[in-house]
C-alpha cells in the first residue's frame, strides 16, 4: 500500500516538473523565437515583437533548444501518466525537428521567400481578426514594421547559394506581398482613429513597402545568379524529419510502397467509377467532363455555403462525431498575398484567442486578370465533386470540427503543438469517410445516381493528388525525380492539370514531407479497423472519431496508445 502511494506521489511530481519545464519551453524558446506563433495563438504579449533572424540569434536558439532537450529528456518517461509520456514525446520532438530545421536544412541560409512571407504574416496576423481595438493593433503593426527592413537586411546576409527553385518562387510571391502592403494593410486600419499613430503608420508602412521592392530588386539581379544550390534534403535528413514531426519511423522504401498500393487502388476505383457513368470514355475524358461541371465563378462561395446544413445534418442524423458549437465558420475570399499558394483554406483562432473567435473558410475566386480560358481551366478545381470534398476537408466533419474540439484537448502542449499527419490526415481521412457512410448519395448532397458517382471521382481526384505529393516528395528529396519529371508525375498519375502540377512541384521543394496528408489518412484508416476489431459489435464510429479528436493533434502513434492501450504499429 505505501508503495503504491509513493508511486503516485512520484508520479505527480515528475508530471509537475515535465509540465514546469514544457511550460518554460514554449514561453521562453518556441514563442519567443517565433513571436508570430504566439499573436495566432492568442498570446498578445508577442503581438510587437517580429521574428529575428540575425545570426546570433540563429545560434542563440540552437543553444537554447539543446539545453530543453537535456531537460525534457531528464524527466523520465516511466515516472509519467500517459497522457504526460505522449507530451513529452511531442516536445522533444518539437525540440529535435527545430534543431533538424536550423542546424541541417537552413532555411535561413536558403529560402529568400521565408523573410518577405515572415513581413506578411507578421502583419496578417494583427490585421485578420479584431481582437484589440483598430489603434491598439495599428501600434502593435508599427512596432512590428519598424524591425522589418531589419529583418530584410538579414536576408542579405544570410542567404548563400541558395537553390534556383526557391529564389524564383520568392521573385514570384514579392510583387504580391508588396501590394499586399500598399492595399490591403492600410485598409484593414481605415478605422484607426489616433492621428499621430495614423501618421506613424504611413511613414513605416512606407518603409516595408520600399525595403520589400529592394529586395526583390537584389533577388532578381543578384542573388538569382547565385542560386546554384540544391533544394533535396535527402534520404536521412527526410527519415529524420518524418520521425522528429509525425512520429513515423519506417524506412522510405516501405513507405513508397504503401504509397504506390494507396494509389494504385485509388487509380483503379476512379477507372471503375468513370466507367460506370460513361462507358465509352477514357477517364482522362470523364475528369475533364468533371472538370466542366463547376458552378459559375460569382456563384462559387454561394455553392460552398450551400453544403453546410445538408453536411451538419448528415453528421447529426448518421452519428459522425459530435458538433460542439452550432457557429458557423464564415465564408470569405482567400487573403491577397496566400492566393498564389492556396485555393481553399481554414483559418481557426487560437487555442487562447478569448476576444476574437471567428473561424475563416477561405476561397481563392479566379484572378481578374485571367483570360476566359485561364479562368474555365482554373474552375476545373471547383467541379462539383471537389466542391463537397473540399468542403468537408476544410469544415464539416474537417478542420473546423477539429479546431472546435481542441478545448477539449487534455494539456497546454496538445493545445500548441501538433501533427500535420493528424491534422491534414484528418481532413482528408472524412473525405472519404462521409462518402463511405453514404453522404453523397441521391437526396443527401448528390440530386441523383450520376451526380452521386461525381462526387466520388471528385474524392478520388483530391485522393489522388496527395498520393502523388506522397511519392513525389520523396522521390524528389532523395534525388529520384527532378522537377520536369515530378510536374510531369503529377499529371499523369495524380490527374492534375500541368499548370496545378507546376504548384504542386514547387511546394514539393520546400515542403519535403507534404506525405502527410495521405500518411495521416492511412494510419487513422488503420486505427478504425483495429478499434472495430478489438471492440466488436460494442463498436460506434461517432465515439471512434469523438475519442480520436478529444486527444488534440498529435502524432497519430500517441492517439493509439491512447485509444488502443498498446504500442502496435500505426501503419
Amino acid at each position: 500500500m505505501s508503495f503504491a502511494v509513493a508511486g503516485h506521489a512520484a508520479d505527480a511530481a515528475w508530471k509537475l516538473k515535465f509540465q514546469t519545464v514544457s511550460d518554460e519551453y514554449l514561453d521562453s524558446v518556441y514563442f519567443h523565437y517565433s513571436p508570430t506563433s504566439g499573436t495566432l495563438a492568442g498570446y498578445h504579449q508577442y503581438d510587437t515583437q517580429l521574428e529575428n533572424y540575425a545570426r546570433k540569434n540563429i545560434d542563440a536558439e540552437i543553444v537554447a533548444l539543446k539545453d530543453f532537450e537535456k531537460r525534457v529528456e531528464a524527466v523520465p518517461a516511466g515516472e509519467l501518466d500517459q497522457t504526460t509520456r505522449g507530451d513529452r514525446e511531442i516536445v522533444l520532438g518539437n525540440i529535435r525537428s527545430a534543431l533538424l530545421t536550423l542546424e541541417t536544412i537552413r532555411p535561413w541560409e536558403q529560402n529568400a521567400d521565408n523573410y518577405s512571407s515572415t513581413c506578411a504574416n507578421a502583419a496578417f496576423t494583427l490585421m485578420e481578426r479584431k481582437f484589440a481595438s483598430p489603434d491598439e493593433r495599428l501600434r502593435s503593426l508599427i512596432a512590428r514594421e519598424m524591425q522589418m527592413p531589419g529583418l530584410l537586411t538579414n536576408a542579405r546576409a544570410n542567404l548563400k547559394n541558395p537553390p534556383h527553385i526557391f529564389t524564383e518562387i520568392a521573385i514570384e510571391q514579392l510583387p504580391g506581398i508588396v501590394s499586399f502592403f500598399e492595399h490591403d494593410v492600410p485598409l484593414a486600419f481605415s478605422d484607426a482613429k489616433d492621428p499621430v499613430l495614423k501618421v506613424e503608420f504611413a511613414r513605416t508602412n512606407a518603409a516595408v513597402i520600399a525595403e520589400l521592392n529592394s529586395y526583390l530588386g537584389w533577388l532578381k539581379t543578384d542573388l538569382l545568379a547565385k542560386s546554384n544550390g540544391d533544394f533535396r534534403i535527402g534520404a536521412e535528413t527526410f527519415s529524420k524529419k518524418l520521425q522528429y514531426d509525425e512520429m513515423v519511423g519506417l524506412p522510405l522504401d516501405k513507405l513508397l510502397e504503401i504509397g504506390w498500393a494507396n494509389m494504385r487502388a485509388n487509380q483503379e476505383h476512379f477507372k471503375q467509377v468513370a466507367a460506370e457513368l460513361e462507358p465509352a470514355k477514357t477517364p482522362a475524358e470523364v475528369l475533364e467532363q468533371l472538370g466542366g461541371n463547376h458552378p459559375a465563378p460569382d456563384k462559387l462561395m454561394d455553392a460552398f455555403r450551400a453544403t453546410f446544413d445538408g453536411l451538419v445534418g448528415f453528421i447529426r442524423s448518421h452519428h459522425i462525431v459530435t458538433i460542439p458549437s452550432d457557429v458557423r465558420p464564415i465564408l470569405e475570399e482567400t487573403p491577397p498575398f496566400m492566393r498564389a499558394i492556396t485555393t481553399a483554406s481554414m483559418d481557426t483562432p487560437g487555442p487562447f484567442e478569448t476576444h476574437a473567435t471567428e473561424a475563416y473558410f477561405n476561397v481563392t475566386l479566379p484572378d481578374p486578370k485571367m483570360t476566359p480560358a485561364e479562368v474555365e481551366g482554373y474552375m476545373h478545381g471547383f467541379n462539383v465533386g471537389t466542391v463537397v470534398s473540399t468542403a468537408v476537408h476544410e469544415t464539416y466533419p474537417g478542420h473546423y470540427i477539429q479546431f472546435l474540439w481542441v478545448p477539449q484537448a487534455p494539456s497546454r502542449v496538445r493545445k500548441l503543438l501538433g501533427a500535420n499527419t493528424n491534422v491534414e490526415g484528418w481532413a482528408h481521412y472524412t473525405e472519404q469517410m462521409m462518402l463511405d457512410e453514404g453522404y453523397g448519395q441521391p437526396g443527401t448532397g448528390a440530386k441523383d445516381a450520376r451526380e452521386s458517382k461525381f462526387l466520388r471521382l471528385g474524392q478520388l481526384q483530391d485522393a489522388l493528388l496527395r498520393n502523388a505529393r506522397f511519392i513525389v516528395g520523396i522521390q524528389m528529396h532523395t534525388g529520384k525525380m527532378n522537377v520536369e519529371e515530378a510536374e510531369a508525375f503529377f499529371q499523369k498519375e495524380g490527374y492534375q492539370s500541368k499548370e496545378n502540377a507546376v504548384v504542386e512541384t514547387k511546394r514539393g521543394a520546400s515542403d519535403p514531407t507534404y506525405l502527410y496528408y495521405t500518411l495521416g489518412k492511412l494510419e487513422i484508416m488503420k486505427l478504425l479497423e483495429d478499434m472495430k476489431k478489438k471492440q466488436g459489435a460494442a463498436f460506434s464510429l461517432e465515439k471512434f472519431h469523438n475519442d480520436f479528436l478529444r486527444q488534440g493533434f498529435p502524432p497519430v502513434k500517441i492517439v493509439r496508445e491512447a485509444m488502443l492501450g498498446d504500442g502496435s504499429p500505426a501503419l
